[in-house]
């Protein structure tokens, strides 16, 4: 008798659960559950499978985990969750990091789940790469193997943000003196990250910043107004203890993104110019001949500003000597309803090609 697929897409605030029924399908019974609720992975999972999927025994399961794993084990940031995978009961069980998931995904998106951002349609078979600005910085490459498609993990949202111009050096050069000692691309290119680049913009201009809501919000607070895709061992988790890090102005990304306030805009303008050089930097660091994808909960917002952003021009200048290189690569932004749940499914079918569905 063969048993349905668990997958899941575990961040610090949702938990995505879906089944699939067919090799090469779509997860079906999608739900979303809020992990403050259950206890553990494990709780989660038994309420998910009793309370929406009918009570039914997966036969393997792909879990995406925004944080880090190492074969079995799993930590959660932005949540007290950790254990092993093996406690789940489930016969054929694997884990991965959600950038992982989100970049196994990529062959299998097309048509509506992407919008072009630049570039050349993108090339089947070749090395593609991921980042997303979520609550953290993501990053991930995807090769290909004779198996079919190897996922890379790593941390690349903690590189030295790109900075070129004269005011993107002094937003850093601000920041630094107001108390973040170094600055990542995570630190900027982010949820967390965009009223911090706010701030840097307010005290380069000499303005005072916007402070219509709460001083500070939480990470949790960030994940859901930028979205629920987060990442690995993120910056977001030792912020709080670390100094400048919580030195925002007092708006979410949300506001940030939508308001028609001066700073505003040209912030969001600056956010996009960044996020081009460090795309171009990611493309040349994996040869991603094969495209750069853009996920995370903060871009689809953005989906119709970035067109006449510097986004495009900087990723294919981020190396001089190599524009015709980066020109070549294609941009797309994923707006796929639910990609990492697509790529934990695929995955589980590239490792487990003898069980039936």
């Amino acid at each position: 008798m063969s048993l349905p697929w668990l997958v899941a897409d575990v961040g610090g605030t949702n938990a995505r659960f879906g089944l699939v029924t067919r090799r090469g399908g779509q997860p079906e019974a999608v739900t979303v559950l809020d992990v403050s609720q259950h206890l553990g992975l494990a709780d989660a999972v038994a309420a998910y499978l009793a309370d929406h999927a009918g009570g039914v025994r997966p036969g393997a399961a792909c879990l995406a985990i925004a944080g880090p794993v190492d074969r079995d084990r799993y930590r959660l940031t932005n949540a007290g969750w950790s254990g092993s995978v093996n406690d789940l009961g489930i016969p054929r069980t694997v884990l991965l990091n959600d950038f992982e998931a989100l970049a196994i995904s990529l062959p299998h998106l097309a048509g509506n789940d992407l919008v072009s951002l630049g570039g050349p349609p993108p090339s089947p078979g070749l090395t593609k790469a991921v980042l997303g600005p979520g609550t953290g910085l993501g990053v991930a490459g995807l090769v290909p193997v004779r198996e079919g498609w190897l996922p890379v993990a790593g941390e690349g949202g903690h590189v030295a943000v790109p900075v070129v111009t004269d005011l993107e050096m002094e937003i850093v050069r601000a920041l630094r003196a107001d108390g973040l000692p170094y600055v990542d691309a995570e630190h900027l290119l982010s949820g967390t990250g965009l009223p911090r680049l706010h701030r840097g913009l307010a005290l380069v201009r000499g303005v005072a910043p916007d402070a219509r809501t709460a001083p500070q919000e939480t990470a949790r607070e960030t994940s859901r107004t930028a979205g629920t895709v987060t990442t690995g061992a993120r910056a977001t988790a030792a912020g709080a203890a670390t100094p400048g890090l919580t030195a925002a102005t007092g708006l979410t990304a949300a506001q940030i993104t939508s308001s028609d306030d001066p700073l505003c805009v040209e912030t969001v303008e600056v956010f996009l110019a960044l996020l081009g050089g460090f795309a171009g930097g990611v493309a040349l660091t994996f040869g991603a001949r094969g495209g750069v994808y853009l996920g995370g909960g903060v871009l689809p917002r953005l989906a119709a500003r970035i067109p006449g952003s510097a986004f495009r021009a900087r990723f294919e200048t981020t190396a001089p000597a190599l524009t015709d290189y980066a020109a070549a690569i294609p941009t797309s932004l994923i707006v796929a309803e639910q990609p990492a749940l697509t790529g934990a499914a695929a995955w589980l079918a590239q490792r487990f090609p003898e069980v039936e569905l």
